[in-house]
């Protein structure tokens, strides 16, 4: 096992962001959320939801709580799922999962232009 520092602008996912919490908490009180078109895994419990009311606790409980990633991908790759997007900057997350799931297919999305070039 090894730790690296992680260059990131606040102490994410541990119990010095519980004020960050609270706040979250009082802005999605007001918040309408929807049921997904399809399932959403949760990186705190490591399994997929559908639930409208359980996002808001689970989106409060992911800013103090752990990151169950490797359990997420895990639970992902027994669900059936073989093709990962990655959305946002960089690939970073991309060789996790094909560390984590042999034989995974991951694609790198960065602008909206990525999705038409993936579309082929």
């Amino acid at each position: 096992k090894r730790a690296l520092l992680l260059p990131v602008s606040a102490p994410f996912h541990c119990a010095l962001m519980a004020p960050a919490a609270h706040v979250m908490a009082e802005a999605f009180s007001a918040v309408v959320i929807s049921k997904p078109v399809c399932p959403v895994v949760v990186n705190v419990r490591a399994e997929a939801i559908e639930e409208p009311d359980r996002f808001r606790d689970l989106l409060i409980a992911q800013v103090t709580g752990s990151v169950r990633w490797r359990e997420s991908m895990l639970w992902m790759e027994r669900a059936g799922v073989t093709e990962y997007w990655e959305i946002g900057a960089g690939k970073a997350l991309s060789g996790m999962i094909k560390r984590i799931v042999p034989g995974a297919e991951t694609r790198a999305v960065g602008v909206p232009a990525d999705v038409l070039a993936l579309k082929g």
